[in-house]
């Protein structure tokens, strides 16, 4: 996971919050605690301590020795850091990003707080217990939001209407979803998976026999900033592609072991194209370099975090948690993952899922001829395509079709101009930094009531 010395993560746009503070209490201070401590480290740890561990005599000594992976919980502090894994907190229930004029809501949790206020998405919270927090930052305005279940907080909304009203929620225990998925044009499955969860791989694989139900014919897996988790999880994942046989290498304290993939009855197939970045870490980084090691699936995106360290848990006697690194794993062909990452085969400067679903169309239209793309035009932009001969004066429907890269079809017009040049014309305005692609169909017919031989498509990049 992406995790810095007593914070261990924050996730992105998301109300949540995992913010987990050493506990300098009587736990501290306890000798019989801090020498079971010290042989655990002695047995188990993998890595550098920054110090002498004999002389240490408090728990918060003992840690800042050790890497930044490892660290205390407390019983209280490992309920809500195994919840942040499986994305469970407590809270309103909602998925927030900043806005101009507040906070704006983009998901409402079925079941939530916000939900039996009546908040939907679209509107947009102003205050929070009567303080602003326009101009506040997401993680700033969810320390305010999250907070003790059953406990209340009040907001003031901006609605879609210009209206504003006064909630009182309730704070309760939710769960975000973890894996979204759905069809591409071109019958493309896309799924993402926000973290590694006990049941992250049943989800996925649930997604995937869905998507293959309704026609999907090639996939992508999106693991961009997705924090790692349970290697459990990890194992089972790989084991959906069929080409991945081993998981991970792993490096112990005594011991060096090649780990296995868990295979399952259902497979992505080998065309699939998996998405990272450089906030892929930990667990997700072990598959992406399983997969990429064993030319498995397409690895498209940026290098990942680089955090190649496995943690295990050992619970004390008092029922708290030491969470400490217990090894360094590597993918089958043993290339270093720690503090290096995993580089893409296919690295892109915009978000993958262009590139990615770009490629997966080109695969459909083999026979097809690729013009050269076009970048930073403007969202008011036309485009024309040129032929070596003239056009019937009719387009039909289908001859030409705009695709919207990591969506779907976007409305456009298609006439002839000149006799031999096709001008086309997005219905709406195109949206800033997005992708898409123009695809004309060999469908489209000459003046002599013939259809062209070949058709053709271009990549187009719209100025952000």
């Amino acid at each position: 996971m992406q995790i810095l010395k007593k914070v261990l993560w924050s996730l992105l746009f998301i109300i949540s919050l995992f913010v987990l503070s050493l506990d300098q209490s009587s736990a501290a201070t306890n000798e019989q605690l801090v020498k079971e401590i010290k042989e655990i480290i002695t047995e188990n740890y993998v890595g550098t301590i920054d110090g002498n561990l004999n002389t240490a005599k408090t728990i918060p000594e003992i840690i800042d020795m050790l890497d930044p992976y490892s660290t205390y919980f407390t019983k209280e502090e490992y309920y809500e850091y195994t919840n942040s894994i499986n994305l469970s907190t407590t809270g309103i229930g909602v998925v927030i990003e900043e806005h101009d004029d507040g906070i704006h809501i983009l998901q409402v949790i079925d079941g939530s707080g916000a939900s039996s206020a009546g908040l939907v998405a679209g509107d947009i919270i102003t205050t929070v217990n009567g303080q602003s927090i326009i101009g506040s930052s997401v993680q700033e305005v969810s320390t305010l939001l999250t907070g003790k279940e059953n406990t209340q907080v009040k907001v003031t909304v901006l609605h879609e209407d210009d209206r504003t009203s006064e909630k009182t929620i309730t704070r309760k225990l939710f769960t975000l979803p973890n894996v979204e998925s759905g069809l591409l044009f071109g019958d493309i499955g896309y799924i993402s998976m926000s973290s590694f969860s006990e049941d992250g791989a049943k989800l996925v694989k649930n997604a995937l026999t869905q998507l293959k139900q309704r026609g999907a014919s090639s996939f992508i897996l999106d693991l961009q900033n997705n924090g790692g988790g349970y290697v459990t999880t990890a194992d089972e994942l790989s084991g959906l592609f069929p080409k991945a046989k081993i998981a991970y290498l792993l490096e112990e304290a005594h011991a060096s072991k090649v780990v296995k993939t868990v295979q399952q009855s259902i497979k992505f197939p080998v065309n699939t194209r998996v998405l990272v970045n450089r906030y892929s870490a930990s667990a997700a980084e072990m598959v992406a370099a399983s997969l990429q090691d064993q030319k498995a699936a397409i690895l498209y995106g940026e290098t990942t975090y680089g955090k190649g360290a496995m943690q295990g848990f050992f619970e004390l006697q008092d029922g708290s948690y030491l969470k400490l690194t217990v090894g360094k794993f590597t993918g089958p062909n043993g290339k270093t993952i720690h503090e290096k990452g995993v580089t893409p085969s296919i690295q892109t400067k915009s978000d993958p899922i262009y590139k990615a679903h770009y490629d997966a169309l080109k695969e459909q239209y083999t026979n097809y001829q690729e013009q050269k793309s076009l970048k930073n035009v403007s969202t008011t932009k036309n485009f024309t395509v040129n032929f070596s001969q003239k056009l019937a004066t009719t387009v039909p429907k289908e001859s030409v079709q705009l695709v919207s890269l990591g969506g779907d079809e976007v409305a456009c017009t298609a006439t002839v101009q000149k006799g031999d040049s096709l001008l086309i014309t997005p219905t709406t305005p195109l949206e800033k930094g997005q992708e898409y692609m123009l695809l004309v169909h060999p469908t489209l017919q000459t003046a002599k009531g013939t259809k062209l031989k070949q058709g053709t498509y271009l990549h187009i990049a719209v100025a952000k």
